[in-house]
Protein backbone atom coordinates (compact mmCIF):
# COMPACT_ATOMS: atom_id res chain seq x y z
CA UNK A 1 0.00 0.00 0.00
CA UNK A 2 1.58 3.26 -1.17
CA UNK A 3 -0.81 5.68 0.52
CA UNK A 4 -1.94 5.88 4.12
CA UNK A 5 -5.14 3.93 4.92
CA UNK A 6 -8.08 5.89 3.47
CA UNK A 7 -10.95 4.24 5.39
CA UNK A 8 -10.06 3.96 9.06
CA UNK A 9 -13.49 3.39 10.63
CA UNK A 10 -16.57 1.42 9.62
CA UNK A 11 -18.60 4.50 10.55
CA UNK A 12 -17.03 6.18 7.52
CA UNK A 13 -20.05 5.56 5.34
CA UNK A 14 -23.37 7.25 4.63
CA UNK A 15 -26.09 7.07 7.28
CA UNK A 16 -28.61 5.50 4.94
CA UNK A 17 -26.45 2.38 4.81
CA UNK A 18 -27.42 1.78 8.45
CA UNK A 19 -31.08 2.71 8.03
CA UNK A 20 -31.38 0.38 5.04
CA UNK A 21 -29.04 -2.16 6.64
CA UNK A 22 -31.25 -2.61 9.69
CA UNK A 23 -34.33 -3.20 7.53
CA UNK A 24 -32.36 -5.61 5.32
CA UNK A 25 -31.17 -7.50 8.40
CA UNK A 26 -34.68 -7.85 9.81
CA UNK A 27 -36.59 -8.51 6.57
CA UNK A 28 -34.28 -9.49 3.68
CA UNK A 29 -31.26 -11.19 5.24
CA UNK A 30 -31.30 -13.96 2.61
CA UNK A 31 -31.20 -11.61 -0.40
CA UNK A 32 -28.08 -11.67 -2.57
CA UNK A 33 -26.94 -8.82 -4.80
CA UNK A 34 -24.36 -7.92 -7.42
CA UNK A 35 -22.96 -4.39 -7.58
CA UNK A 36 -21.08 -2.87 -10.52
CA UNK A 37 -18.74 0.12 -10.62
CA UNK A 38 -19.00 2.67 -13.43
CA UNK A 39 -16.92 5.74 -14.25
CA UNK A 40 -18.97 8.19 -16.32
CA UNK A 41 -16.02 10.50 -17.12
CA UNK A 42 -14.92 9.80 -20.68
CA UNK A 43 -11.40 11.26 -20.26
CA UNK A 44 -10.42 9.44 -17.03
CA UNK A 45 -8.05 6.46 -16.99
CA UNK A 46 -6.93 4.44 -13.99
CA UNK A 47 -3.37 3.13 -14.29
CA UNK A 48 -2.37 -0.36 -13.17
CA UNK A 49 -0.60 1.22 -10.19
CA UNK A 50 -3.84 2.94 -9.16
CA UNK A 51 -5.81 -0.29 -9.52
CA UNK A 52 -3.30 -2.15 -7.36
CA UNK A 53 -3.48 0.59 -4.71
CA UNK A 54 -7.29 0.38 -4.76
CA UNK A 55 -7.02 -3.38 -4.15
CA UNK A 56 -4.72 -2.83 -1.19
CA UNK A 57 -6.94 -0.12 0.28
CA UNK A 58 -9.99 -2.36 0.02
CA UNK A 59 -8.06 -5.21 1.66
CA UNK A 60 -7.35 -2.84 4.54
CA UNK A 61 -11.04 -1.86 4.72
CA UNK A 62 -11.83 -5.57 5.05
CA UNK A 63 -9.74 -5.79 8.24
CA UNK A 64 -11.81 -3.21 10.11
CA UNK A 65 -14.34 -3.99 12.85
CA UNK A 66 -16.76 -1.77 14.74
CA UNK A 67 -15.43 -0.60 18.09
CA UNK A 68 -17.62 -0.68 21.20
CA UNK A 69 -17.57 3.13 21.25
CA UNK A 70 -18.89 3.20 17.67
CA UNK A 71 -21.58 0.64 18.48
CA UNK A 72 -22.66 2.64 21.53
CA UNK A 73 -23.02 5.68 19.28
CA UNK A 74 -25.22 3.81 16.83
CA UNK A 75 -27.34 2.31 19.60
CA UNK A 76 -28.17 5.82 20.78
CA UNK A 77 -29.77 6.67 17.42
CA UNK A 78 -33.47 6.48 18.31
CA UNK A 79 -34.50 4.24 15.40
CA UNK A 80 -31.57 1.77 15.56
CA UNK A 81 -32.45 -1.41 17.45
CA UNK A 82 -30.23 -3.49 19.70
CA UNK A 83 -30.58 -6.59 17.53
CA UNK A 84 -29.00 -4.78 14.58
CA UNK A 85 -26.19 -3.42 16.75
CA UNK A 86 -25.48 -6.97 17.92
CA UNK A 87 -25.21 -8.01 14.27
CA UNK A 88 -22.81 -5.14 13.52
CA UNK A 89 -20.64 -6.23 16.45
CA UNK A 90 -19.88 -9.39 14.46
CA UNK A 91 -19.76 -7.79 11.01
CA UNK A 92 -16.66 -7.64 8.83
CA UNK A 93 -16.26 -7.00 5.10
CA UNK A 94 -15.07 -9.94 2.97
CA UNK A 95 -12.41 -9.29 0.33
CA UNK A 96 -13.55 -12.49 -1.39
CA UNK A 97 -16.75 -10.63 -2.34
CA UNK A 98 -14.75 -8.21 -4.55
CA UNK A 99 -13.59 -8.70 -8.13
CA UNK A 100 -11.22 -5.87 -9.10
CA UNK A 101 -9.58 -5.87 -12.55
CA UNK A 102 -8.36 -3.51 -15.28
CA UNK A 103 -10.92 -4.89 -17.73
CA UNK A 104 -12.86 -1.67 -18.44
CA UNK A 105 -12.62 1.31 -20.77
CA UNK A 106 -11.50 3.53 -17.88
CA UNK A 107 -8.96 0.93 -16.71
CA UNK A 108 -10.86 -0.03 -13.54
CA UNK A 109 -13.56 -2.68 -13.15
CA UNK A 110 -15.07 -3.46 -9.75
CA UNK A 111 -17.88 -5.89 -9.02
CA UNK A 112 -19.06 -7.17 -5.67
CA UNK A 113 -21.09 -10.32 -5.06
CA UNK A 114 -22.69 -11.60 -1.87
CA UNK A 115 -25.49 -11.04 0.59
CA UNK A 116 -27.28 -7.73 0.30
CA UNK A 117 -26.34 -7.16 3.96
CA UNK A 118 -22.66 -7.24 3.00
CA UNK A 119 -22.51 -5.77 -0.48
CA UNK A 120 -24.61 -2.74 0.43
CA UNK A 121 -22.00 -1.82 3.02
CA UNK A 122 -19.20 -1.91 0.43
CA UNK A 123 -20.51 0.81 -1.89
CA UNK A 124 -19.57 4.04 -0.12
CA UNK A 125 -16.10 3.06 1.21
CA UNK A 126 -15.20 1.67 -2.23
CA UNK A 127 -16.14 4.92 -3.97
CA UNK A 128 -14.28 6.99 -1.37
CA UNK A 129 -11.19 4.84 -1.88
CA UNK A 130 -11.35 5.10 -5.68
CA UNK A 131 -11.66 8.88 -5.51
CA UNK A 132 -8.80 9.49 -3.13
CA UNK A 133 -6.45 7.06 -4.86
CA UNK A 134 -7.15 8.71 -8.20
CA UNK A 135 -6.66 12.30 -7.07
CA UNK A 136 -3.55 11.54 -5.01
CA UNK A 137 -1.88 9.52 -7.78
CA UNK A 138 -3.05 11.36 -10.93
CA UNK A 139 -2.34 14.93 -9.77
CA UNK A 140 -0.22 17.00 -7.43
CA UNK A 141 -2.48 16.45 -4.44
CA UNK A 142 -1.12 19.41 -2.45
CA UNK A 143 -2.04 21.76 -5.30
CA UNK A 144 -5.54 20.31 -5.45
CA UNK A 145 -5.93 20.66 -1.70
CA UNK A 146 -4.82 24.31 -1.87
CA UNK A 147 -7.42 25.05 -4.56
CA UNK A 148 -10.02 23.19 -2.48
CA UNK A 149 -9.20 25.33 0.57
CA UNK A 150 -9.40 28.56 -1.46
CA UNK A 151 -12.83 27.67 -2.81
CA UNK A 152 -14.04 26.51 0.59
CA UNK A 153 -13.00 29.85 2.11
CA UNK A 154 -14.96 31.72 -0.57
CA UNK A 155 -18.02 29.55 0.09
CA UNK A 156 -17.83 30.15 3.82
CA UNK A 157 -17.48 33.92 3.36
CA UNK A 158 -20.66 33.94 1.26
CA UNK A 159 -22.55 31.72 3.71
CA UNK A 160 -21.62 33.92 6.67
CA UNK A 161 -22.24 37.26 4.96
CA UNK A 162 -24.68 39.77 6.40
CA UNK A 163 -24.97 41.59 3.10
CA UNK A 164 -23.99 40.90 -0.47
CA UNK A 165 -20.36 39.91 -0.93
CA UNK A 166 -18.33 39.53 -4.08
CA UNK A 167 -18.19 35.86 -5.09
CA UNK A 168 -16.75 34.95 -8.49
CA UNK A 169 -17.71 38.33 -9.93
CA UNK A 170 -21.28 38.51 -8.65
CA UNK A 171 -22.98 39.67 -5.49
CA UNK A 172 -24.45 36.83 -3.48
CA UNK A 173 -26.04 36.20 -0.12
CA UNK A 174 -26.97 32.55 0.08
CA UNK A 175 -30.21 31.55 1.74
CA UNK A 176 -30.27 27.78 1.84
CA UNK A 177 -32.64 26.98 4.67
CA UNK A 178 -31.63 23.62 6.15
CA UNK A 179 -28.81 21.85 4.33
CA UNK A 180 -26.60 18.83 4.89
CA UNK A 181 -23.29 17.62 3.49
CA UNK A 182 -23.63 14.49 1.30
CA UNK A 183 -20.14 14.33 -0.22
CA UNK A 184 -18.44 11.18 1.10
CA UNK A 185 -18.73 9.06 -2.04
CA UNK A 186 -17.10 11.65 -4.32
CA UNK A 187 -14.83 13.56 -1.96
CA UNK A 188 -11.34 14.72 -2.85
CA UNK A 189 -10.02 13.02 0.28
CA UNK A 190 -10.92 12.29 3.88
CA UNK A 191 -8.85 15.33 4.85
CA UNK A 192 -10.76 17.63 2.50
CA UNK A 193 -14.18 16.43 3.59
CA UNK A 194 -13.32 16.90 7.24
CA UNK A 195 -12.07 20.44 6.58
CA UNK A 196 -15.38 21.26 4.91
CA UNK A 197 -17.60 19.66 7.56
CA UNK A 198 -15.64 21.32 10.38
CA UNK A 199 -15.93 24.73 8.71
CA UNK A 200 -19.65 24.31 8.07
CA UNK A 201 -20.30 23.15 11.63
CA UNK A 202 -18.50 26.18 13.11
CA UNK A 203 -19.91 28.87 10.78
CA UNK A 204 -22.03 31.82 11.88
CA UNK A 205 -24.94 31.78 9.42
CA UNK A 206 -26.73 34.88 10.75
CA UNK A 207 -30.14 33.33 10.14
CA UNK A 208 -29.84 32.84 6.38
CA UNK A 209 -29.04 29.11 6.41
CA UNK A 210 -28.71 26.23 8.86
CA UNK A 211 -26.19 23.42 8.50
CA UNK A 212 -27.99 20.45 10.05
CA UNK A 213 -25.60 17.55 9.56
CA UNK A 214 -23.64 15.22 7.33
CA UNK A 215 -24.26 11.81 5.79
CA UNK A 216 -20.76 10.75 6.94
CA UNK A 217 -21.49 8.98 10.24
CA UNK A 218 -17.85 9.11 11.36
CA UNK A 219 -17.73 12.91 11.02
CA UNK A 220 -21.19 13.30 12.52
CA UNK A 221 -19.97 11.46 15.62
CA UNK A 222 -16.69 13.40 15.76
CA UNK A 223 -18.27 16.85 15.47
CA UNK A 224 -21.53 16.10 17.31
CA UNK A 225 -23.66 16.61 14.21
CA UNK A 226 -26.83 14.87 13.05
CA UNK A 227 -26.07 11.88 10.79
CA UNK A 228 -28.43 12.32 7.83
CA UNK A 229 -29.90 9.73 5.48
CA UNK A 230 -32.84 7.39 4.96
CA UNK A 231 -33.09 5.31 1.77
CA UNK A 232 -31.33 4.91 -1.59
CA UNK A 233 -32.41 3.54 -4.97
CA UNK A 234 -31.08 0.09 -4.03
CA UNK A 235 -33.85 -0.22 -1.43
CA UNK A 236 -36.63 0.26 -3.97
CA UNK A 237 -34.92 -1.80 -6.68
CA UNK A 238 -34.20 -4.82 -4.50
CA UNK A 239 -37.38 -4.94 -2.41
CA UNK A 240 -39.49 -4.43 -5.51
CA UNK A 241 -37.56 -6.30 -8.22
CA UNK A 242 -35.60 -8.89 -6.22
CA UNK A 243 -38.62 -11.17 -5.82
CA UNK A 244 -39.73 -12.92 -9.02
CA UNK A 245 -43.34 -12.87 -7.82
CA UNK A 246 -43.47 -9.06 -7.86
CA UNK A 247 -44.62 -6.86 -10.71
CA UNK A 248 -41.68 -4.41 -10.90
CA UNK A 249 -43.99 -1.49 -11.67
CA UNK A 250 -45.11 -1.77 -8.03
CA UNK A 251 -41.54 -1.57 -6.66
CA UNK A 252 -42.31 1.60 -4.71
CA UNK A 253 -45.25 -0.01 -2.91
CA UNK A 254 -43.11 -2.93 -1.73
CA UNK A 255 -40.35 -0.55 -0.66
CA UNK A 256 -42.61 1.85 1.22
CA UNK A 257 -44.51 -0.99 2.89
CA UNK A 258 -41.32 -2.67 4.14
CA UNK A 259 -39.97 0.68 5.38
CA UNK A 260 -43.10 1.44 7.39
CA UNK A 261 -43.02 -2.07 8.88
CA UNK A 262 -39.49 -1.35 10.09
CA UNK A 263 -39.78 2.27 11.19
CA UNK A 264 -43.42 3.32 11.47
CA UNK A 265 -43.40 7.13 11.45
CA UNK A 266 -39.65 7.40 12.16
CA UNK A 267 -36.89 8.08 9.67
CA UNK A 268 -39.15 8.85 6.75
CA UNK A 269 -37.99 10.72 3.66
CA UNK A 270 -39.14 8.79 0.59
CA UNK A 271 -37.03 8.68 -2.58
CA UNK A 272 -39.27 9.27 -5.58
CA UNK A 273 -37.37 8.54 -8.80
CA UNK A 274 -36.31 4.87 -8.77
CA UNK A 275 -38.89 3.97 -11.45
CA UNK A 276 -40.03 7.51 -12.32
CA UNK A 277 -41.76 9.94 -10.01
CA UNK A 278 -45.11 9.58 -11.78
CA UNK A 279 -45.14 5.87 -11.01
CA UNK A 280 -44.05 6.60 -7.42
CA UNK A 281 -47.08 8.83 -6.91
CA UNK A 282 -49.39 5.94 -7.79
CA UNK A 283 -48.26 4.28 -4.55
CA UNK A 284 -47.57 7.38 -2.44
CA UNK A 285 -51.18 7.76 -1.44
CA UNK A 286 -52.73 9.02 1.80
CA UNK A 287 -51.29 6.45 4.25
CA UNK A 288 -47.69 6.69 3.08
CA UNK A 289 -47.86 10.41 2.33
CA UNK A 290 -49.04 10.95 5.91
CA UNK A 291 -46.51 8.62 7.56
CA UNK A 292 -43.46 9.85 5.65
CA UNK A 293 -42.08 13.23 6.67
CA UNK A 294 -41.23 14.21 3.13
CA UNK A 295 -39.80 13.26 -0.25
CA UNK A 296 -36.39 13.47 -1.95
CA UNK A 297 -35.59 14.72 -5.44
CA UNK A 298 -32.60 13.10 -7.18
CA UNK A 299 -33.19 13.53 -10.93
CA UNK A 300 -35.13 15.57 -13.45
CA UNK A 301 -36.26 19.20 -13.31
CA UNK A 302 -36.37 20.13 -9.60
CA UNK A 303 -38.95 22.89 -10.07
CA UNK A 304 -41.36 20.69 -12.03
CA UNK A 305 -40.82 17.93 -9.47
CA UNK A 306 -41.48 20.25 -6.54
CA UNK A 307 -44.67 21.58 -8.09
CA UNK A 308 -45.80 18.02 -8.75
CA UNK A 309 -45.20 17.08 -5.10
CA UNK A 310 -47.07 20.12 -3.79
CA UNK A 311 -50.01 19.39 -6.07
CA UNK A 312 -50.02 15.74 -4.95
CA UNK A 313 -50.06 16.66 -1.25
CA UNK A 314 -52.88 19.13 -1.93
CA UNK A 315 -54.89 16.45 -3.74
CA UNK A 316 -54.63 14.26 -0.63
CA UNK A 317 -55.72 17.05 1.71
CA UNK A 318 -52.26 17.25 3.31
CA UNK A 319 -50.73 20.62 4.19
CA UNK A 320 -47.38 20.55 2.37
CA UNK A 321 -46.02 23.18 4.76
CA UNK A 322 -45.65 20.32 7.26
CA UNK A 323 -43.71 18.16 4.78
CA UNK A 324 -40.10 18.34 3.58
CA UNK A 325 -38.95 18.67 0.00
CA UNK A 326 -35.35 17.43 0.07
CA UNK A 327 -33.26 18.20 -3.02
CA UNK A 328 -30.03 16.27 -3.62
CA UNK A 329 -29.32 16.22 -7.37
CA UNK A 330 -26.03 17.88 -8.45
CA UNK A 331 -26.49 20.93 -6.24
CA UNK A 332 -24.27 23.90 -5.57
CA UNK A 333 -25.11 26.88 -3.35
CA UNK A 334 -26.47 28.94 -6.27
CA UNK A 335 -28.94 26.22 -7.32
CA UNK A 336 -29.95 25.54 -3.73
CA UNK A 337 -30.45 29.24 -3.04
CA UNK A 338 -32.79 29.62 -6.04
CA UNK A 339 -34.78 26.51 -5.06
CA UNK A 340 -35.09 27.71 -1.47
CA UNK A 341 -36.38 31.11 -2.50
CA UNK A 342 -38.86 29.49 -4.92
CA UNK A 343 -40.36 26.89 -2.54
CA UNK A 344 -39.87 28.53 0.86
CA UNK A 345 -43.16 29.02 2.67
CA UNK A 346 -44.94 26.38 0.60
CA UNK A 347 -43.12 23.42 2.19
CA UNK A 348 -40.13 22.73 4.40
CA UNK A 349 -37.15 22.96 2.05
CA UNK A 350 -33.91 21.06 2.66
CA UNK A 351 -30.81 20.19 0.65
CA UNK A 352 -28.22 17.45 0.53
CA UNK A 353 -25.13 18.93 -1.15
CA UNK A 354 -22.29 16.60 -2.04
CA UNK A 355 -19.47 17.04 -4.55
CA UNK A 356 -19.67 20.84 -4.52
CA UNK A 357 -18.73 20.78 -0.83
CA UNK A 358 -16.35 17.82 -0.69
CA UNK A 359 -14.52 17.97 -4.04
CA UNK A 360 -14.58 21.46 -5.59
CA UNK A 361 -11.07 22.04 -6.98
CA UNK A 362 -9.40 23.33 -10.12
CA UNK A 363 -9.89 19.93 -11.82
CA UNK A 364 -13.21 18.17 -12.55
CA UNK A 365 -14.56 15.75 -9.96
CA UNK A 366 -14.98 12.10 -10.84
CA UNK A 367 -18.49 11.04 -11.78
CA UNK A 368 -18.38 7.50 -10.44
CA UNK A 369 -21.09 5.18 -9.11
CA UNK A 370 -21.58 1.69 -7.70
CA UNK A 371 -25.03 0.38 -8.59
CA UNK A 372 -27.00 -2.75 -7.82
CA UNK A 373 -27.24 -4.67 -11.11
CA UNK A 374 -28.66 -8.01 -9.88
CA UNK A 375 -30.72 -9.16 -6.92
CA UNK A 376 -31.27 -12.85 -6.21
CA UNK A 377 -29.83 -13.64 -9.64
CA UNK A 378 -32.31 -11.40 -11.47
CA UNK A 379 -31.64 -8.13 -13.25
CA UNK A 380 -32.72 -4.95 -11.48
CA UNK A 381 -32.81 -1.45 -12.90
CA UNK A 382 -33.53 2.16 -12.14
CA UNK A 383 -35.53 4.30 -14.57
CA UNK A 384 -35.08 7.78 -13.19
CA UNK A 385 -36.53 11.11 -14.25
CA UNK A 386 -33.23 11.86 -16.01
CA UNK A 387 -32.45 9.81 -19.13
CA UNK A 388 -29.00 8.26 -18.78
CA UNK A 389 -28.84 8.02 -14.98
CA UNK A 390 -30.04 4.41 -14.95
CA UNK A 391 -27.64 1.48 -15.03
CA UNK A 392 -28.40 -2.11 -16.00
CA UNK A 393 -26.37 -4.69 -17.92
CA UNK A 394 -29.43 -6.14 -19.65
CA UNK A 395 -31.20 -3.71 -22.01
CA UNK A 396 -34.00 -6.24 -22.53
CA UNK A 397 -34.84 -6.08 -18.82
CA UNK A 398 -34.90 -2.27 -18.93
CA UNK A 399 -37.35 -2.47 -21.84
CA UNK A 400 -39.48 -4.97 -19.89
CA UNK A 401 -39.49 -2.71 -16.82
CA UNK A 402 -40.44 0.29 -18.94
CA UNK A 403 -43.32 -1.68 -20.51
CA UNK A 404 -44.57 -2.67 -17.03
CA UNK A 405 -44.47 0.96 -15.92
CA UNK A 406 -46.20 2.16 -19.08
CA UNK A 407 -48.96 -0.44 -18.74
CA UNK A 408 -49.56 0.51 -15.12
CA UNK A 409 -49.59 4.24 -15.87
CA UNK A 410 -52.09 3.72 -18.68
CA UNK A 411 -54.35 1.16 -17.00
CA UNK A 412 -54.03 1.24 -13.22
CA UNK A 413 -56.50 3.47 -11.41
Amino acid sequence: MILHPIITSLLETDMYKFSMGQAIYHQFSDYKTTWTFKCRNKDVHFTEEMVEEIREQIKHFCTLRFTEDELDYLENVKWIKGSYVDFLRLWQARYADFKITTDAECGLSIETFGTWLNTSMYEIPTLAIVNEVYFRMAYDYDELLDSFKERLSAKMAALEADAAVETEGKETVYRLGSFSEFGLRRRLSAEAQELAVKALSEADYKGNSLFVGTSNVYLAKKYNLTPVGTMAHEWIMCTGQGNHKHNPAYSNWYALDAWVREYGILNGIALTDAITTDCFLKDFQLTYATLFGGVRHDSGDPYAWGEKMLKHYESLGIDARNKTLLFSDSLDFDRADKLYRYFNGRAKVAFGIGTYISNDTKVPALNIVMKTTKCNGMDVAKISDNPGKGMCKNPEYVEYLQRCIDWRMNNDR
